[in-house]
């Protein structure tokens, strides 16, 4: 996709406030697509990339009734950057193919729309250049840490190996257009997504107007 695409994306590492600025976004008027859940639906059994998974991970990470846990995937991609590479290399192709269609499905309905994609590895896998513009959420490292232990129920060792295992905040925020610091309180935090909105308005507005559809 070249620099005509038509929709924001909205990324930040796990456990950064990421979700939480998309349900702001969505109250705003904007429509999202979250990216991970499609993920999740390609781990299902009537996926494609079902017997993928299955053939390069074994069948240890399926669960009693032979569906891919993803307590047992996790560990095992999350404990070795090259097979996190694997699994992404095998769902990201697809993941990215679904948000065009449904993308492009609202803009039929609704040319002037703001469509973002909720996703959490934009950067890492090399496809910002997608987006019309990028907007990075984010917080404290330290906080990030402390959030994602109680989100999920990690020890502080597994919960700063999954941080790790992504790209730093820093660097995120160097290569966003905008970025939404989910440090203090939600007020504030809604506060610079109320901010935000009418830009995002403005630019697909304009975008819309340039008259470039922008799907693969």
């Amino acid at each position: 996709m070249s620099i005509s695409a038509r929709y924001f994306g909205l990324t930040g590492g796990i456990a950064s406030g990421k979700t939480t600025v998309a349900g702001m976004l969505r109250d705003f008027g904007a429509y999202i697509i979250d990216a991970d859940k499609i993920g999740h639906e390609m781990l299902r059994s009537t996926s494609p990339a079902f017997p993928e998974l299955v053939a390069a991970f074994g069948r240890g990470i399926l669960d009693s009734a032979g569906r891919i846990d993803r307590s047992k995937l996790g560990p095992l991609v999350f404990a070795e950057p090259a097979k996190l590479q694997q699994l992404n290399r095998i769902v990201h192709p697809r993941i990215i193919e679904r948000i065009g269609r449904q993308a492009a499905e609202h803009h039929e309905q609704n040319p002037e729309a703001v469509v973002v994609v909720d996703a959490a590895l934009i950067f890492e896998t090399g496809i910002p250049g997608r987006f019309l513009k990028m907007i990075v959420a984010w917080c404290r490292q330290e906080q990030q840490v402390e959030r994602l232990i109680a989100k999920a129920g990690l020890s502080r060792e597994e919960a700063e190996k999954r941080i790790a295992s992504q790209m730093p905040a820093e660097e995120k925020r160097r290569r966003a257009d905008f970025e939404i610091d989910c440090s203090g309180s939600l007020e504030e935090t809604r506060r610079q997504v109320k901010e935000l909105y009418p830009v995002l308005q403005q630019l697909a507005q304009v975008n819309n107007a340039s008259g470039k559809p922008g799907y693969p």
